[in-house]
């Protein structure tokens, strides 16, 4: 947290601070942080003696869960922020759902960082800062009071000897300016002291940003879900409507009168309803190619490469079945690069590789053509690189003046649980 940030937190205003409501909280913010430090220590203790026979291992753990909850509560002392809380809702219903579910967060282990630096550091700190900023004052302003209960003397802070009235009415005065003053740098603490626990189990931003990420990735899974659905339906429906209309249109071919002008207009009609039918066909194969569904992201890739103008080296044997968003976003990315080396490159030759080692894709394009590509020239990269980032994926392109250009993209992911698939493409090359 910036010093602005902090300063806004705590309405830490130079003249009326000392004198509001704020040093008071946090003061309570840092006694009630001792109280739950030594709490917590004690705690620790025992569950590491615990762990050694192996149960507290997981009471340490979601212990810090419900640390992290009293913590984000505790922090309205001195923070009017309400702190979220970072947890997802399980799956599924059921204890074991909500222990697997913790048990695979970041915020779950960062609870359980924050419970460890509690319990060993912070709550000593805490103290110490309480000893100066309100022990020292304190002890200075209960001068008289001391004196006038034993009656003789009294020793200021264990150390000065104080046998009179002026003397300690002195002191009470210096522990009055003390307590207004060390009331800022107690302010500034507490809510460093907040910034700091809020990192560690209520980070906004990075929960946002996670959040986000999620969403996005949902809405790639129903963009594809979607894709699919259009294929199927123009692939059962409007492909085999189209087909029967130019067979029925064929058949009354043979019903007119030859050479007449009912059967040049019909043979026409026949022509154009296959044409329409050849470009369904194209627009059913770039929405999502029945090879890619049916074998895999390797065969779908070397159907590509045959389509491509300039001849294209492929290496693409062993490729499992990934996950479809994966499989979707190689494929068209590959296919995109493959369409630019036809469109832009003037190569006489391009290669295409991909490979999985278990935990990344990695697909490659190389060809041998004038360079100098520029994706933000509108090369229709650009819209795939944030298809690929949401994946987690990566797009770089290498394409110095001269050449050659090489385009690679690299996807973190597991290898489906689908089977492997039935088809693999060949190492070839298309002459």
């Amino acid at each position: 947290m910036e010093a602005c940030d902090v300063r806004q937190a705590l309405f830490l205003r130079p003249r009326r601070y000392p004198f509001g409501v704020w040093p008071w909280r946090a003061a309570g913010y840092l006694v009630s942080g001792v109280v739950a430090g030594a709490l917590v220590c004690a705690a620790l203790l025992v569950l590491l003696v615990a762990s050694l026979l192996l149960v507290g291992v997981p009471l340490l753990l979601f212990g810090g869960i419900a640390l992290g909850g009293a913590e984000r509560l505790r922090l309205r002392l001195v923070d009017r922020r309400p702190a979220a809380d970072p947890h997802r809702v399980p799956a599924e219903p059921g204890l074991g759902a909500w222990a697997r579910t913790r048990a695979g967060e970041r915020a779950t282990w960062r609870e359980l960082a924050y419970a460890l630096l509690l319990a060993t550091v912070l709550w000593v700190l805490d103290a110490l800062v309480l000893a100066v900023a309100a022990g020292v004052p304190g002890a200075l302003l209960a001068t008289p009071v001391l004196l006038a209960a034993d009656g003789h003397e009294t020793k200021v802070l264990k150390t000065v000897l104080v046998t009179s009235y002026p003397p300690a009415l002195a002191a009470a005065a210096l522990g009055a300016l003390l307590l207004v003053a060390l009331a800022y740098p107690l302010g500034l603490y507490a809510a460093g002291r907040a910034a700091l626990t809020r990192a560690l189990i209520a980070p906004r931003e990075r929960d946002g940003l996670g959040e986000v990420i999620a969403s996005r990735a949902r809405l790639v899974d129903a963009f594809e879900a979607e894709r699919r659905r259009i294929e199927r339906d123009l692939h059962d429906g409007a492909q085999h409507r189209l087909v029967a209309l130019s067979m029925t249109l064929g058949l009354a071919r043979l019903d007119a009168p030859p050479g007449g002008p009912l059967a040049g207009r019909l043979a026409q009609a026949q022509e154009e309803a296959g044409r329409v039918l050849a470009e369904l066909r194209e627009l059913i194969h770039g929405i999502h190619p029945q090879v890619l569904a049916d074998y895999g992201l390797g065969p779908a890739l070397a159907d590509a490469a045959d389509r491509t103008a300039v001849p294209v080296d492929r290496e693409l044997d062993g490729l499992p079945r990934l996950p479809a968003a994966v499989e979707s976003a190689a494929y068209f990315t590959g296919r995109e690069a493959l369409a630019n080396v036809d469109r832009h490159s003037g190569a006489a030759r391009a290669r295409l590789t991909g490979r999985h080692d278990g935990r990344v894709l990695v697909l490659t394009v190389e060809d041998d053509g004038r360079g100098g590509a520029d994706p933000a020239r509108g090369s229709g990269l650009t819209g795939l690189a944030d298809r690929l980032a949401v994946l987690d994926g990566t797009l770089t392109i290498t394409s110095p003046p001269g050449g050659p250009t090489v385009l690679r993209v690299e996807i973190p992911c597991r290898v489906s649980s689908a089977s492997s698939s039935p088809r693999t493409a060949s190492s070839s090359a298309k002459g």
